[in-house]
């Protein structure tokens, strides 16, 4: 049985999150704070939750600076950051301070329920269209060149190796990987271990950047 804490400032939004968690997982413990200072309390006397659904814009945040303060009080517990917030540079500095997800408050009901499911098994949630967004200023696209892959390390990925990394990157977690690819989720993890390797790269999240904007076609029609 999961427990859960969902920290908004705007009951509405908090009941509708907690409706989504228990059409999917009946018996869960719902927790729910206001603020931040009520989530670090919860946090502290609940240090069994098993993930924490964290307002970006909630009172007593500050913005990202929230996140990090509870991350430093509770860092067993995982946070995945609850937001309106499309901007592709606040997603990837949400995940720099140890997020392990970054939902979009506008997102469907069942891709919600995926994303949920995806970082409940342990795995990174990121919102793929945002990630894969151009952006308009010179220092977005400085920071897309700066993480761009060589093509002489994507030259060295093998077909199935492409493949994987493209669904890494749509956000697809590895059971979903295995799924549509038809093989085992052991053979998705190898895979994922190789790509990293390969692109080298420490993590996850790390490897789904860098693909943010590569033509996958260019390289899978070799």
């Amino acid at each position: 049985m999961y427990k859960l804490l969902i920290a908004d400032d705007h009951p509405l939004f908090r009941e509708a999150i907690a409706d989504v968690i228990r059409a999917r997982y009946p018996d869960a413990e719902i927790l729910q704070s206001e603020d931040l200072e009520g989530a670090q309390a919860l946090a502290e006397e609940h240090d069994d939750l098993d993930l924490i659904l964290l307002d970006l814009n909630m009172p007593g945040m500050y913005g990202l600076n929230g996140l990090m303060q509870l991350r430093n009080e509770a860092p067993t517990i995982p946070v995945v950051i609850i937001s309106a917030e499309e901007d592709k540079n606040i997603v990837l500095q949400a995940m720099t301070y140890g997020a392990v997800g970054f939902i979009i408050k506008s997102l469907p009901r069942d891709k919600m329920t995926q994303a949920l499911e995806q970082v409940l098994a342990g795995q990174v949630y990121l919102p793929s269209d945002v990630i894969r967004a151009s952006g308009d200023n010179s220092r977005t696209r400085r920071r897309q060149d700066e993480n761009q892959i060589p093509p002489e390390m994507l030259n060295s990925l093998t077909r199935r190796q492409l493949l994987v990394l493209e669904r890494m990157a749509n956000g697809e977690s590895n059971k979903q990987i295995a799924y549509n690819l038809c093989i085992a989720e052991t053979t998705v993890k190898a895979h994922v271990s190789a790509i990293l390797r390969k692109l080298n790269v420490h993590n996850r999240i790390q490897a789904v950047l860098s693909a943010g904007n590569i033509d996958f076609n260019q390289y899978l029609k070799r």
